[in-house]
């Protein structure tokens, strides 16, 4: 956390309703546990705007859809075909939690171009337990779906002579160690592209309200206005490269052909 304070105070960020407060009353202990928490914070106020949003298209759907339901119906479909298109028929049971993971992560990465709020995956306190998360659910889609024999067996890189498994003490720790390097890197690529995203917005507000005050303009200049486009685009491209790849994880875990039980890891 002390290296993460002291990056951040050399580098540009938008200020965000909870910096403004710790600037006015550092020493009020809510304010200062609030801004050591932030990136929490902003990530449950997401989660909770997201819950919120379910529940209430989702809780009576109506026969004649509102907009909103039509959204939200249109998000799932197309969430359904996305995962069942790389794990096969059976992998509409993940359909839940890719599509939460996905739009979370949107809605994170969105966060930034709200005025107050901050994108929480610009952290990677968060895209870190992201990846944490994925890889609990992956290694559990592994034992579910093939036992537990079979999964170790994985592990252990599937010893079939006396050499392999002579090698078990080394494969085992080199299999488990892949199994949580492959979701990290791509927490990894979305805190640092988010990042990247949030110290470009701010640098150009920063020249914005540079080039109002050398015009003498009431207002700053709107420049970030001409990257909110581009922000769009590649914060839905990180959601959904990190979906992707946690839902071809969960394929490379699954039997072949989709079956219920049995299978192969390989």
């Amino acid at each position: 956390m002390a290296v993460e304070s002291a990056a951040h105070e050399s580098i540009p960020e938008l200020p965000n309703l909870i910096t403004v407060l710790h600037q006015r009353w550092p020493d009020v202990p809510v304010v200062a546990w609030l801004h050591h928490w932030e990136n929490l914070v902003f990530g449950l106020l997401v989660a909770g705007v997201l819950c919120a949003l379910a529940w209430r298209y989702a809780r009576k759907p109506a026969t004649v859809p509102s907009v909103g339901q039509n959204v939200f119906e249109v998000l799932v479909e197309g969430v359904d075909r996305f995962v069942c298109g790389i794990v096969g028929p059976a992998g509409r049971r993940h359909t839940p939690f890719i599509g939460t993971l996905f739009l979370y992560i949107w809605l994170m990465n969105l966060a930034a171009l709200l005025p107050g709020v901050k994108s929480p995956t610009s952290s990677l306190n968060t895209t870190v337990s992201l990846a944490v998360v994925v890889f609990g659910y992956v290694q559990w889609v592994g034992i579910h779906a093939n036992g537990p024999v079979k999964y170790l067996d994985h592990l252990a890189g599937s010893p079939r002579d006396p050499v392999g498994w002579a090698l078990v003490p080394l494969m085992l720790p080199i299999h488990v160690l892949g199994e949580f390097i492959k979701p990290l890197s791509l927490s990894l690529r979305l805190g640092f592209n988010v990042f990247a995203e949030d110290v470009l917005l701010a640098v150009l507000v920063g020249l914005g309200l540079t080039a109002g005050l050398a015009l003498h303009a009431p207002v700053g200049l709107p420049l970030q206005a001409f990257v909110v486009p581009l922000v769009l685009i590649f914060s839905t491209v990180q959601a959904l490269v990190f979906s992707l790849l946690s839902t071809v994880y969960i394929a490379l875990m699954s039997p072949h052909g989709g079956g219920e039980h049995g299978g192969s890891l390989h």
